[in-house]
């Protein structure tokens, strides 16, 4: 990792849209699975994940959910219920009721919430294997009351189009019931516009390739997704109170999850600095995964040198990372200056994958800059909201006129009579003449 002056570096973001020749294979599978169904949602499982398939044996079964538990070990199925147990505690802190506010006058004004009815949950097969992402989409939208949960996932490219029985462990610990074996951009387009084995959705969450985040891109308006992310990020703002052995560790455990994954270090000390850049480079000599985390950390890896705490916390707002983690002799008391950042983690306890997997919050973060305007994904996303208004007679007789007078102004007439109409047979007439053009 190079060290460099924070007034030397310059924030350069990169979204990958994919290569003309990638989005117009995805517009082809797309649109095939919306036009042909099942026929050419199998075609394309076959061609691209090298299985043959009947419309039959698309659904998991309940047997293979209950032979799942055969194949994974106890301490798994321990930690994974655990998990859930603190995942579901904390969204269901985030959870709205419907209210209405009753008016003097007699009107009422609210809004009346309603969770999503059909959600569908993408989770990524082959080398990526995330059990935990599992639990972090599925577990907000149950909070939030959907009824229907729908995963995809690939199935093996070579054998028996088994699923990974840690992904089929953790979707029973989750309570997900209709699980298929189909993924890349064919699923997502099953997901959004349906197939005779495949009910549409209404909103597709969760994690993919390029293929999968262009399809989500794809059929955004037929239903609505969660985001298009991007590589994953972390930066670390220590002084040097902070381990320099944790900072690295840290830093690494994202540059781990591939080669375009950035891991940033802001620091006041220099000799800190110096001491975080060695122990980067010691750990990453015993990481397994040390050649994805070398290319990280060689491309995307710096250390910044700041005078102070709050021109690092001044940089940590313009990169709006990812995760954050202020490692500093007393966080509390700069926590209220950080504004742009998806996930905060506190002191030297408070490692990044305490969030992925275990405390409680939501490990989708917003990547690449955009939490400087979004959030993680929580219970507000698998919910819709509806305005709710009865006016009174009193309220009307009061307002109509001043609710005219703005109609008019927009030259919408047809709005102003739908008012002046009720006022005239209530004795309170306007003059429909008034304003005509």
């Amino acid at each position: 990792m190079r060290i460099v002056s924070a007034g030397q570096f310059q924030l350069k973001r990169e979204v990958d849209y994919g290569s003309p020749e990638q989005n117009a294979i995805v517009k082809t599978i797309v649109n095939a699975v919306k036009n042909e169904g099942d026929a050419a949602l199998l075609r394309y499982t076959e061609q691209l994940d090298g299985m043959k398939l009947l419309p039959e044996t698309l659904r998991v079964t309940k047997e293979e959910m209950r032979a799942a538990y055969n194949q994974v070990e106890s301490s798994f199925v321990a930690a994974i219920s655990a998990a859930a147990a603190n995942i579901r505690a904390y969204h269901a802190r985030q959870k709205r009721n419907s209210w209405m506010d009753l008016q003097p006058d007699g009107s009422m004004l609210g809004q009346v919430i309603r969770p999503l009815k059909r959600v569908g949950v993408y989770v990524p097969g082959g080398k990526a294997s995330y059990p935990s992402s599992v639990l972090m989409n599925v577990i907000p939208a149950q909070v939030a009351g959907v009824p229907e949960i729908v995963m995809v996932t690939p199935p093996a490219t070579s054998g028996k189009a088994g699923i990974d029985p840690y992904i089929l462990v953790a979707a029973a610990e989750a309570g997900v019931n209709e699980i298929y074996r189909v993924g890349g951009a064919q699923a997502i387009a099953a997901l959004a516009y349906g197939t005779e084995s495949i009910a549409p959705v209404d909103k597709i969450c969760g994690p993919g390739n390029i293929y999968v985040a262009l399809a989500k891109r794809e059929v955004y308006g037929a239903v609505d997704i969660d985001s298009i992310a991007g590589p994953s990020e972390i930066a670390v703002l220590a002084d040097d109170s902070a381990d320099p052995a944790y900072v690295a560790a840290d830093l690494l455990s994202q540059a781990e999850h591939d080669e375009m994954a950035s891991a940033v270090l802001v620091t006041t000390s220099e000799s800190f600095a110096k001491a975080c850049q060695a122990e980067v480079q010691r750990q990453l000599a015993e990481l397994p995964r040390r050649d994805i985390a070398a290319a990280s950390i060689e491309k995307y890896g710096v250390i910044l040198l700041v005078d102070s705490i709050e021109e690092g916390i001044g940089v940590i707002n313009q990169l709006a990372p990812e995760h954050f983690e202020l490692m500093v002799e007393e966080p509390m008391a700069y926590l209220g200056l950080v504004e742009n950042a998806g996930a905060i983690f506190l002191g030297p306890y408070s490692s990044e994958p305490v969030g992925d997997y275990f405390a409680g919050p939501n490990h989708i973060i917003p990547t690449n800059g955009t939490a400087r305007y979004s959030s993680p994904v929580d219970v507000d996303d698998f919910i819709k909201k509806s305005s709710l208004i009865y006016y009174s007679k009193e309220a009307l007789l009061k307002n109509g006129e001043t609710i005219m007078e703005l109609a008019r102004r927009e030259g919408l007439e047809g709005h102003a009579r739908a008012i002046e109409i009720r006022m005239r047979k209530e004795g309170k007439a306007g003059n429909v003449d008034d304003n005509q053009s």
